[in-house]
């Protein structure tokens, strides 16, 4: 099943809108996982009403943490039999289908998980069909299929947190290219006779991640975000890099909405400072009411919360059986 699945190839092609619109009149279920560098998150479920089993462990070793997953899911199979499992996973990730690869992880920094075969080990050992994409573009897609975006075919969704990455979709497709995307990493202006802090990203120093992520403010200010007040001059600093980073997505992907995780997020005092920063850099040279008029609908919270992730994988494997019929349904025509 695992081995067929690699051939689907593309995904979150128009099925995604399929799946997004039909009723759920089976009782079919799908295994979600949120595969995290600090924790995993498996669920049960076909949607956030109907989720009804979920655990969380903390990451470890690949045998230990993906012998839990394997017997989670195991557990509850009995009960809830499942047509297929998604993972959203922490990277990089070799998405290419055709790759020897496909499913892995790549150059990861979580000791002990490089060329760890995520996808594969999981499918094989519960015989299962399983797709597999970024932990951001299985939120982005939880939150397009139930959440914030619902009525969007083209956003983006980033996370603020441990790290900081970003997905999302393009014409109704979750984007994928050359690799995935990793908007953490884009470049900023900045001035380091006003801000002279260097950054913390291994590779970059001071881009978006290594600039904005929870690792950077704690290391700036010597203590975690969410331990200074709303009135700290480290958010002021934070929305102006975050705005910075928003005005270059907005200007080269042109979402029609900006959905924002995560724990640095988790500040309701965040999304007003942001959204004037972006009005005043963009200094209406683009010309949409979304953005001029109504941005407070514009760049907006999830409505998943801390369960985008585990939801977005569930939508995960759902969208990747659909698609693995239809192509074998497209192969028989032929």
């Amino acid at each position: 099943i695992y081995d067929a699945q690699r051939a689907w190839g593309a995904r979150a092609q128009s099925l995604t809108c399929v799946i997004n619109k039909q009723e759920n009149t089976t009782m079919s279920y799908y295994g979600g996982i949120e595969a995290g560098g600090t924790k995993f998150v498996c669920a049960v479920g076909r949607s956030p009403d109907d989720m009804p089993e979920i655990t969380q462990f903390p990451t470890t070793t690949p045998d230990e943490t993906l012998g839990r997953v394997v017997a989670f899911f195991r557990k509850h199979s009995t009960r809830y039999p499942l047509k297929a499992i998604g993972i959203g996973s922490f990277g990089p990730l070799d998405l290419n289908a055709l790759s020897p690869t496909f499913g892995y992880l790549t150059t990861t920094p979580k000791p002990g998980w490089s060329n760890t075969d995520l996808a594969g080990l999981v499918g094989s050992s519960l015989d299962i069909a399983v797709t597999i994409d970024t932990d951001v573009n299985a939120a982005a897609l939880g939150e397009y299929r139930w959440g914030a975006a619902r009525e969007c075919d083209n956003f983006i969704y980033l996370t603020i947190g441990t790290g900081m990455g970003g997905g999302g979709m393009m014409n109704g497709r979750l984007m994928h290219g050359l690799v995935h995307p990793e908007m953490g990493h884009i470049r900023l202006p900045h001035d380091f006779e006003k801000d002279p802090f260097p950054g913390i990203c291994p590779y970059h120093g001071d881009c978006l991640e290594g600039m904005t992520c929870g690792p950077a403010m704690e290391k700036r200010w010597g203590t975690k975000a969410q331990n200074l007040p709303p009135d700290h001059p480290a958010w002021e600093l934070e929305a102006h890099y975050l705005a910075l980073g928003l005005v270059n997505f907005i200007c080269t992907l042109s979402p029609e909405r900006i959905v924002m995780g995560g724990g640095v997020m988790n500040q309701p005092h965040m999304f007003p400072m942001i959204r004037r920063k972006v009005r005043e850099l963009l200094n209406d040279y683009v010309q949409s009411p979304h953005i001029i008029e109504h941005i407070d609908g514009y760049i907006v919270p999830p409505e998943l919360g801390g369960k985008a992730g585990v939801l977005g994988s569930i939508a995960l494997g759902e969208l990747g059986l659909f698609e693995n019929k239809a192509n074998i349904s497209s192969r028989a025509e032929t």
